[in-house]
């Protein structure tokens, strides 16, 4: 994959992460930063779980991604202590 699909990929995983974890969003950057690291922890899982995406192409790569940045997510509010409102 080029650089602009890896972008578009992390940017999608991370908006959809950052709706679905009931936030706000961590701004562009941020939301890309969280879906491209997602894809790394989304494959690590899903090898580790011995799964395969569902779907192929790019649309199983926005999956992985997604599915991992949910995790990760989950994992730094657990580190945070959750939202402090």
């Amino acid at each position: 994959m080029d650089l602009l699909t890896w972008i578009i990929v992390g940017l999608v995983a991370g908006v959809l992460a950052s709706l679905v974890m009931g936030g706000t969003g961590y701004g562009i950057i941020g939301d890309i930063i969280i879906g491209i690291v997602g894809a790394f922890v989304g494959g690590w899982l899903f090898s580790q779980l011995g799964v395969a995406s569902p779907f192929a192409g790019v649309a199983g790569t926005i999956f992985v991604a997604f599915i991992g940045a949910v995790v990760l997510l989950f994992v730094l509010r657990l580190i945070r202590g959750g939202v402090r409102r």
